[in-house]
């Protein structure tokens, strides 16, 4: 019996450390997640507002669940620590729940990516035929356009329904090159055309959808797919632990 626990003692020391290890870098995760998330809500605010229809809660789900790994990170290293059985089940339990989280999150975004581009037709053309030029929706809409350098949902045409160019035309963030765009130039239906981008926003940002929605989806697959490794190294850990602490009974 002795010689035995002594054979489990250096595994035990050794999945110790490696689950340390990965709660520390699960730890990071989550505060890489609570610091996209409140990006997301101070930063990306007007931005999300135009690619949701409705009102979005995914920052603040991202700092919830960014929140929630933190807590369970240090978690998992004091119950590593302590060498407590049903603490380490406890923490391969969260970290099941995380897993499936989000493969449900990953898959649910891959295959719903078009719907997103739909709706991002609707609530973008509803902020460009709505814009007056100082509401957040219509701060968003500026940023857009000076930033990918594009006018307009499908091109400038876009603002010629809107309830904006009648009066002021088309608003100075399509303009190409500032210095030689002036203010009746934009309310020009004629002479506008020449001195505004021509390539619509609804284009670029879909197709930027559809490039990174992969790499998004393949980045969310590979970390749920890391909690197998902390499910696996508790499990193991808790029953050497418990085998070790019933031969020396």
């Amino acid at each position: 019996m002795a010689s035995r626990r002594m054979e489990t003692k250096p595994v035990i020391t050794c999945l110790k450390t490696l689950l340390i290890v990965y709660s520390f870098v699960f730890w990071i995760t989550g505060a890489v997640l609570l610091a996209v998330g409140l990006w997301g809500k101070f930063i990306l605010g007007p931005y999300i507002s135009l690619i949701a229809e409705n009102s979005t809660n995914a920052p603040y789900v991202l700092i919830g669940t960014g929140t929630t790994i933190i807590v369970f990170g240090l978690f998992g290293c004091f119950a590593t620590c302590r060498g407590s059985p049903w603490m380490l089940k406890l923490y391969a339990m969260f970290l099941s729940l995380v897993f499936l989280a989000e493969l449900v999150a990953g898959i649910s975004g891959f295959v719903f990516r078009h719907e997103i581009k739909g709706t991002f037709m609707r609530t973008y053309n509803e902020a460009v035929q709505n814009y007056n030029a100082q509401d957040e929706r219509s701060i968003a809409v500026d940023n857009i356009q000076r930033s990918l350098r594009c006018c307009g949902v499908l091109n400038y045409t876009s603002w010629f329904s809107s309830v904006y160019f009648p009066v002021n035309g088309i608003p100075p963030s399509c303009c190409a090159n500032v210095s030689d765009c002036t203010s009746s130039d934009l309310r020009n239906a004629t002479i506008a055309p020449t001195k505004v981008y021509q390539q619509g926003c609804y284009e670029l940002v879909t197709t930027f959808i559809e490039t990174n929605v992969g790499i998004i989806a393949g980045v969310t697959f590979g970390i749920a797919f890391s909690q197998l490794i902390g499910m696996l190294l508790a499990c193991c850990l808790s029953r050497f632990i418990t085998a070790n602490q019933y031969e020396m009974v």
